[in-house]
Order: structure tokens, then sequence, then C-alpha cells
């Protein structure tokens, strides 16, 4: 039996009751909502900015301890794994015109685009497209379809220039698929003065941004629902399309200085608006 004294017992239970009847701190409920608005995307770096652009300064330690006692995990990325493409369709593939580019400063001088499966719940796959500009992070163009012929990559492409009028010269870069070795996907690029990229024979990493933002879509949107698949066709268009508007308007990113992709687009399209003769 331990011996207390009765003035520290009586203490320790008053501590207790105050304990129980503080309020909580704003920073911690605020906390909550952002962890909550972002879906469990965000970890304790992301949710340190957010909470400073309201005004909280906390630490990432006690983030950490706050999340854990209050059961907030966030969700993670699985690790990448590299794959190649399959690229013996003999058809003709463009040079690395990466290699030896310098990093660019501007948006709308190189975009990155690759072709991702998506699980559908009655065991087939829809395929999507995207074009992710490489400096800004913003996904300019996209689309999903049943089947990834030339015209998936071509339709997708297409919204991108809608979307973004390319800078002369701009850089299009993809692995060695052949759907981005066609005739109409090479004339679309010429009508735009664009200029063809492809990955080196078996290096995976050559195409590592658009490999990235796969991983990030698949584990922000399928790790979050009971089974990790999309109900159908019209569920992935309907998901990506609310993803990518998310990830655009509202997602920080650590690589641009933790803003989202299209503030930064913006920000980068400056310099070209000011160059351009009244």
């Amino acid at each position: 039996m331990v011996q207390v004294l009765a003035n520290g017992y009586y203490a320790w239970q008053q501590a207790q009751r105050q304990a129980a009847t503080k309020p909580e701190p704003a920073w911690e409920m605020a906390l909550v909502k952002v962890f909550g608005v972002h879906k469990r995307c965000y970890g304790t770096r992301r949710l340190q900015v957010a909470l400073r652009n309201k005004g909280h300064r906390v630490g990432r330690q006690r983030l950490r301890a706050t999340m854990r006692r209050r059961g907030l995990y966030a969700l993670q990325p699985k690790a990448f794994t590299p794959r190649t493409t399959n690229s013996t369709h003999g058809l003709r593939c463009a040079p690395n015109r990466l290699l030896n580019q310098p990093k660019p400063t501007q948006a709308n001088r190189i975009w990155a685009s690759d072709i991702t499966y998506l699980p559908l719940a009655n065991g087939d796959w829809a395929y999507l497209c995207s074009f992710q500009d490489m400096t800004s992070k913003q996904v300019v163009g996209w689309q999903i379809g049943a089947t990834m012929p030339e015209e998936l990559i071509a339709t997708a492409l297409q919204r991108a220039f809608w979307a973004q009028p390319p800078t002369p010269g701009l850089l299009v870069h993809s692995d060695r698929g052949g759907q981005y070795c066609g005739n109409a996907y090479r004339q679309l690029l010429r009508d735009h003065q664009a200029v063809r990229s492809q990955s080196r024979r078996g290096d995976c990493y050559d195409n590592a941004q658009a490999e990235s933002l796969w991983s990030r879509l698949k584990t922000e949107v399928l790790k979050v629902r009971k089974r990790h698949v999309f109900a159908d066709l019209a569920d992935a268009q309907r998901s990506v399309a609310e993803y990518f508007d998310y990830y655009n308007y509202e997602r920080l990113h650590s690589s641009i200085n933790y803003q989202t992709p299209y503030l930064t687009h913006q920000q980068l399209l400056q310099p070209n608006a000011l160059n351009c003769p009244a």
C-alpha cells in the first residue's frame, strides 16, 4: 500500500477535475478540422504549415503527440517500386531531352505525362492519362477511358492545351509507351510548337514525377475506401476530377514551398505575361 499525504491526494484530484473541464486549445481544434478537411492526406509537415497559416505556431513533436493521442493517422503512400514500360512496340521513340537540361524556373516549359491503371469493382480496369507541369506541379490536363489507345493521351493533351496555351518549345516528356509514338499525338505536338521527349530504355526513374503523382492519387483516393477500387468507370472519372481539383487548388506541396500548384503556376506565369509586347 502506497502512503500518500491527504493534501497531495486532494491537489491531484483537483488538477484532474480542472484538466477535464479545461477547454481544448484553439490550435488543437484547428488541427482536427484541417486533418478532416484534407481527409488524412496531411502529415505533420503540411499540418504545421496549414496551422501556421491560420495563426497557430505548433512544433511537429507536439503535433505528433496530439495526433497519436487522438488516433489521427495520415495516409502513407507506398514506396516507389521501379518498373519499366513495355517498349517493344517497334515504333520510333524520341530521345530523353531532359538530360542535362537546367531546371526550369517558369511554368509551361516542361510537362510530364504517363498512363496508369485504375481498378474497378467488377475486376476490369480504367486507364488514366495526365499531363503535369514539372515546375508548378499543376495537373494541366487529363483523361480517363475504358481502354488506352493513342486517342486517350491525345485527348488529355488537347485538354491541357486548351487550359494552358503552351510556350513555344514546350518539352512534353513521357515514358516509351507506344501511345506516345503515334502519328496523331506527334502531330498535335507539332501543331502547338511543342517538342517530344521520352525516357531512356529500361530507366523507370526518367519519369519519376509522373509515377509520384500516381502514388499520391491512389493512396489518397483509394486507401480511404472500404474496398480499394472504384465502383465503375463513371465513379473513377468523378473521383479523379474531384481529386485533381483538390490537388491543384488546395493541397500544399513541400517541393514548391508549401503552396498550391495553381497559385505557384500563376506566379510562374507572371514573367511571361510581363514580357509580352503590349
